[in-house]
């Protein structure tokens, strides 16, 4: 298996905009250095360009529309993350979900752009629709879980094992995240025990006062 992915969405935190993004940003390129493992971030719009240009480590949007670049005001088009220097994009965020049409459309755009695609589910059932679709990656994340300092690998192993077997029944392709509550070491190599490729969080490192820290932490059993 190659590295597994942790994935930092900054979502809009107030810790995680200017100048606390670029700390986050070089606590996770240096700790990324350190250990050999992938770590990626997924920051607001406006610090996406500056921290795709700054730093090494992949830089995600956290949403993309799959429409053309035109007159779509208000959009956010695949062509501009491209441009400003991401990675790829998180799609369908329980933040920010969308139909099945948008997704389909926003997955498709990103693989026109050679970006990688990270649609967010919130089961198995899901999942597996998801991998029919032919993103690069598949995030599980329970929205119970989902900022309640309880990790999905320990309240609900079982709920990772299904995910992982209905997405790659559907396509052994599809690489699998989870997400909701991961906040150390443990969960992080639970979640990979169990068969994933990595784990999409946010608070447990935005919020933190030494996300250095906590980031070596996470990968600290890998």
């Amino acid at each position: 298996m190659l590295s597994p992915l942790i994935l930092v969405n900054l979502k809009t935190y107030r810790e995680g905009m200017g100048n606390r993004a670029h700390m986050i940003a070089q606590a996770a390129e240096l700790v990324a250095s350190e250990s050999g493992v992938t770590i990626g971030i997924a920051p607001s719009y406006i610090d996406l360009h500056p921290l795709s240009h700054h730093f090494s480590i992949p830089v995600y949007a956290q949403h993309v529309d799959g429409c053309e670049p035109g007159a779509n005001t208000g959009h956010i088009t695949v062509d501009a993350i491209k441009s400003a220097g991401a990675a790829g994009s998180l799609v369908n965020h329980s933040e920010r979900r969308l139909s099945l049409a948008d997704i389909e459309s926003s997955i498709r755009g990103l693989a026109v752009h050679n970006l990688i695609s990270v649609v967010c589910t919130n089961n198995e059932l899901a999942g597996a629709g998801a991998a029919a679709m032919g993103p690069d990656f598949v995030a599980i994340e329970p929205p119970e879980l989902i900022g309640s300092g309880v990790s999905v690998s320990k309240a609900n192993p079982d709920i990772i094992r299904r995910s992982v077997a209905a997405v790659h029944a559907v396509n052994p392709r599809v690489k699998v995240l989870t997400g909701a509550g991961i906040q150390s070491g443990e969960c992080v190599k639970i979640a990979v025990d169990l068969g994933t490729d990595g784990v999409l969080l946010a608070s447990s490192v935005v919020k933190a006062k030494d996300p250095g820290a906590v980031l070596r932490d996470l990968v600290s059993k890998l």
